[in-house]
């Protein structure tokens, strides 16, 4: 039986996320936790973040995700997990 290196999830966050600089708080906590993927805005109002790395630190992001920066109000965080893709760098995406 093998182990993964790596997982990845997706998110969707709900709530006031757009404007308030969501997106460039995941930047900078997901690079600081040497995490790798993306966060972009969605039509609906919400964003959807992607990333990719250890277990323990993508917990970690999660955890600030359902948080976000001063400004934004987190109502919900939809996780979903999936294989790893093998993306590298954290960056803002764009629909």
């Amino acid at each position: 039986m093998t182990t993964r290196q790596s997982e990845r999830f997706t998110a969707h966050v709900q709530g006031r996320v757009q404007g308030v600089g969501y997106r460039v708080f995941v930047v900078h906590r997901a690079r600081a936790l040497g995490l790798d993927g993306t966060v972009r805005n969605l039509p609906n109002g919400g964003v959807w973040v992607e990333a990719e790395g250890n277990r323990a630190k993508l917990d970690t992001l999660l955890a600030e995700l359902r948080q976000g920066p001063p400004a934004a109000r987190v109502e919900s965080v939809s996780v979903t997990w999936r294989e790893p893709s093998g993306a590298k760098g954290f960056e803002i995406g764009w629909s």
